[in-house]
């Protein structure tokens, strides 16, 4: 179940697959039955390791289906994002450490952005900056702030062709306080049922924004870049893309400073290599790594390697068994001792319409993947779509998009080791 298609850069489709994907992850509550034997099998994978739900979303006027990453501020506040809930168009909240929430900012749709798919990026004075896939003037989404106070303000509003649309990653900001970002549609090539290909672009901290390069498809560039980048020491930044490539299932690509635009690798999908990554990269020991969604030995998607030069390694493949991930949609974090950890939108359990309601795992830095935690219907978190964060202590952050109290729409968890 991928949260991401090429029809959603259209002008409409956003809206629509997001509410389409919510009411399909709906139908996972009517396995309420099967939760005694969820627990006997949750148990098992989380012998070493303590699960705690932190906030339970409700939906309306709360907020409902985080999709997103988390950020934390040095008191261990979380904040984050919900796609929908509030007025049904999305919240920005917090989270306490001690599970208090607190909604900042509720999206009101066209008037000042509808529907963030990303998480947050936040400045040393507690202001949040983050995008929406739909509204604005034009509705095809924004760049907005919100204060520590909770106050709103629009940056920017994307235009469509031959600008940007459609944003659904998250923001990089540099020291001189611009901002960079992907959009799924908008720009050049004759993707995503005519609305481009996707752009990569710079918003100035004057609010002025410029396209970097917009992606043109085909065998030769990527398409519908759906990830937040990744900055290098020169100014260089790295992504993926959704589709496109030689093979049409995705690139990692590198842009530089003056807007030139390089694809490192293109995706060969299975059996040997990953497909359609719907997420980011991190720096990790001098090279890249990531996530696909699809390919690999058993087409349930990789975590892999890429040097800055472009050669890539598939460090492991997800096997879609009931003691492994399946479907990983969010990127990595890494510890010091190089060891990397994630999570998988699916797998991991017995139930959750067959397919398991999600893990969290850990991936050694000789490939040895060990899920620290399997999610499981009723009151436990279940189906994450955003990857995790990591403290000094080695406690994991998250979200998840389903499950909570009474199978809601959500929950903030902490996992202890």
């Amino acid at each position: 179940m991928k949260p991401v298609s090429l029809s959603k850069a259209s002008k409409n489709s956003s809206s629509a697959q997001s509410k389409k994907k919510i009411q399909q992850r709906e139908l996972t509550h009517s396995l309420g039955f099967m939760f005694a034997l969820a627990l006997a099998f949750f148990g098992s994978y989380a012998e070493a390791q303590s699960l705690t739900v932190l906030y339970n979303f409700t939906g309306s006027p709360d907020g409902a289906a985080p999709f997103a990453d988390l950020v934390r501020d040095s008191e261990g506040n979380l904040y984050g994002t919900t796609l929908v809930g509030g007025n049904n168009s999305g919240t920005v909240f917090e989270v306490s450490a001690n599970g208090t929430e607190t909604i900042l900012h509720t999206f009101r749709g066209k008037r000042d952005g509808s529907e963030p798919w990303a998480g947050l990026v936040r400045d040393r004075q507690g202001n949040l900056y983050g995008t929406t896939g739909n509204g604005g003037a034009f509705n095809f989404g924004v760049v907005f702030e919100v204060t520590k106070a909770g106050k709103e303000r629009v940056l920017y509003s994307f235009a469509g062709l031959p600008d940007g649309q459609h944003p659904m990653a998250g923001l990089v900001r540099d020291a001189a306080g611009n901002f960079h970002g992907t959009t799924s549609g908008g720009g050049g090539g004759n993707c995503n049922y005519g609305a481009g290909c996707g752009t990569v672009f710079m918003l100035s901290n004057s609010g002025t924004e410029t396209v970097l390069h917009s992606f043109t498809g085909g065998t030769m560039d990527g398409a519908t870049p759906v990830a937040r980048l990744v900055r290098d020491a020169s100014g260089n930044l790295y992504g993926t893309t959704n589709g496109g490539g030689a093979s049409g299932l995705g690139t990692v690509f590198k842009v530089d400073p003056t807007g030139k635009e390089t694809v490192l690798y293109s995706f060969a999908g299975y059996p040997t290599d990953g497909a359609n990554p719907a997420a980011g990269l991190i720096w990790h020991a001098g090279k890249l790594y990531g996530t696909t969604s699809g390919g690999g030995a058993y087409s349930y998607g990789t975590v892999f390697r890429v040097t800055k030069t472009g050669g890539e390694s598939v460090l492991y493949s997800f096997g879609g068994t009931l003691s492994d991930g399946r479907d990983p949609e969010a990127g990595l974090i890494g510890d010091a001792a190089g060891n990397l950890y994630g999570t998988t939108e699916r797998g991991g359990g017995t139930i959750c319409a067959g397919n398991g309601c999600g893990t969290v795992f850990k991936l050694t830095k000789d490939g040895k993947e060990t899920v620290l935690c399997a999610f499981a219907v009723g009151n436990d978190a279940s189906i994450p779509a955003a990857g995790v964060i990591l403290d000094a202590e080695g406690n994991l952050y998250g979200t998840t998009s389903n499950g909570g109290t009474a199978g809601g729409p959500g929950t903030v968890f902490k996992l202890t080791p």
